[in-house]
């Protein structure tokens, strides 16, 4: 299963681009979002991995993450493998003028595990769409609003 999202934002590609990527700043914009540990590599480079820990509802999502490249701010791909399902996601930032950006998210779904997963990807495949579309508008509000302050990079 493949989708692809995208949004525009009102504020340059720099700073969206390090807004999205700097980890302190994940709980402001993605709802259920924990922590993030890195496990090995170097930070943020190829090869890089970390644990992601989310909360959905009432339970918590473990996510092994494996940076696949990074270019940013023009794109980064990661590896996104948790016990029910494994998946790809490109992020692209692309520069419409000098103070609006397009923000397109592409995710693959390469493996579902298990009944439950494997049935909501064939007969509800929107609802996993929904999620990254949710996520992106939240960035796009927190992104926005942050123009009067200077964003911070931790690498």
């Amino acid at each position: 299963m493949k989708y692809t999202c995208t949004i525009e934002i009102e504020a340059a590609i720099d700073k969206v681009a390090s807004l999205w990527s700097n980890e302190q700043y994940f709980k402001e914009w993605q709802d259920g979002f924990i922590e993030i540990e890195h496990l090995s590599g170097e930070k943020d480079m190829v090869g890089a991995k970390s644990k992601i820990i989310l909360k959905q509802g009432n339970r918590k999502i473990e996510l092994l993450e494996t940076i696949v490249s990074n270019n940013l701010p023009k794109e980064k791909i990661g590896l996104y493998e948790h016990v029910h399902m494994t998946n790809t996601q490109t992020t692209r930032f692309e520069v419409i003028n000098e103070h609006l950006t397009k923000y397109t998210s592409e995710v693959h779904y390469l493996k579902f595990n298990g009944f439950i997963p494997k049935f909501m990807a064939r007969y509800f495949p929107r609802m996993f769409k929904k999620q990254s579309e949710k996520w992106m508008r939240q960035f796009k509000e927190f992104a926005e609003g942050f123009q009067d302050r200077e964003p911070t990079i931790d690498k």
